[in-house]
């Protein structure tokens, strides 16, 4: 009520109506102004925003089709499929992350800032992921120094497989039940491992004992034939049957022949079958452990 009793006293008359209009027109002109800047910093940043999804959406494409080249592509046949696997991982990974800072550069981060942040963020990273660094390093000692490569059946530690592939983390190997086993790539460089791919041809070794009244030229000779019926078997070196040790309950004899490497299984399983039925039809003994007790009686 007190401010209506003193609006009611005020003198309309003294108000510069010439400086109230003024006042508006200059306050209208300001607002005018903020309002053509947030509209051209709008549209620059919906141009900005628009040209960085469209060359989100077409580089990730491209990346991809690059790298399907490196693995199908004429280009590239004539490289190793190890050297090709990696050469992949890795070129897909290096160009998404420039990607990413191309994009930033267009969106208008500022390219020092965001070095000195990827710098201290490379560096925390790398603190925490240094088994993944040592995973890369892997990766380029299997790629460049090539102790086997894709297809080759390898043992590494308590894993064994023929190797699928060799990316820029792991080595991926499939073991003879169709199962995938994921390795890190630091693990296999660093451990001993076994390539049984490396040469052409593999020796086989198959034990059997034999009874002790057996005569060892007959064993021999079952063993020998046993090698030579099947065809895959290797004439040069010759099949060789040689008394290894003298046990408890047998005499240890040791078939040894020859084959090529792609052939190692089924030439074990074939010949071991073979000379199961070979010492069946010629009578020969296969005898399970046993144990002579001898008594003696107090008179």
């Amino acid at each position: 009520m007190r401010l209506l009793e003193i609006a009611t006293e005020m003198d309309l008359t003294d108000i510069d109506l010439a400086n109230v209009d003024e006042n508006i027109t200059n306050a209208g002109k300001i607002l005018s102004a903020v309002a053509d800047k947030i509209g051209e910093y709008l549209a620059d940043a919906g141009i900005n925003l628009v040209l960085s999804l469209v060359l989100l959406i077409v580089g990730w494409k491209l990346i991809n089709l690059l790298s399907k080249k490196v693995k199908d592509g004429k280009l590239f046949e004539k490289v190793e499929p190890t050297t090709k696997s990696f050469l992949r991982s890795f070129l897909s990974i290096a160009l998404k992350i420039l990607l990413i800072i191309t994009i930033a550069a267009i969106l208008g981060i500022p390219m020092t800032s965001m070095i000195a942040v990827l710098g201290s963020c490379g560096l925390a990273i790398g603190l925490a992921l240094q088994g993944s660094l040592s995973n890369i390093a892997g990766g380029f000692i299997l790629t460049f120094f090539k102790p086997f490569v894709v297809g080759d059946y390898i043992k590494s530690g308590e894993y064994e497989g023929t190797v699928m592939a060799i990316n820029i983390f792991y080595t991926k190997i499939v073991t003879f039940d169709n199962k995938i086993i994921v390795i890190p790539n630091s693990m296999v460089s660093d451990t001993a491992l076994t390539d049984y791919n490396a040469f052409p041809t593999r020796r086989i070794d198959i034990d059997v004992g034999v009874s002790y009244k057996e005569d060892s030229d007959k064993v021999k000779q079952a063993l020998a034939d046993a090698a030579y019926s099947n065809e895959k078997v290797l004439k040069e070196p010759a099949p060789e049957a040689v008394i290894t040790s003298f046990d408890d309950s047998a005499v240890s004899y040791q078939l040894r022949i020859w084959c090529a490497t792609e052939n190692y299984w089924d030439v074990k399983f074939s010949v071991t079958e073979k000379i199961k039925k070979i010492f069946d039809e010629r009578d020969i003994q296969i005898p399970f452990p046993q144990m002579d007790v001898h008594i003696e009686k107090d008179e």
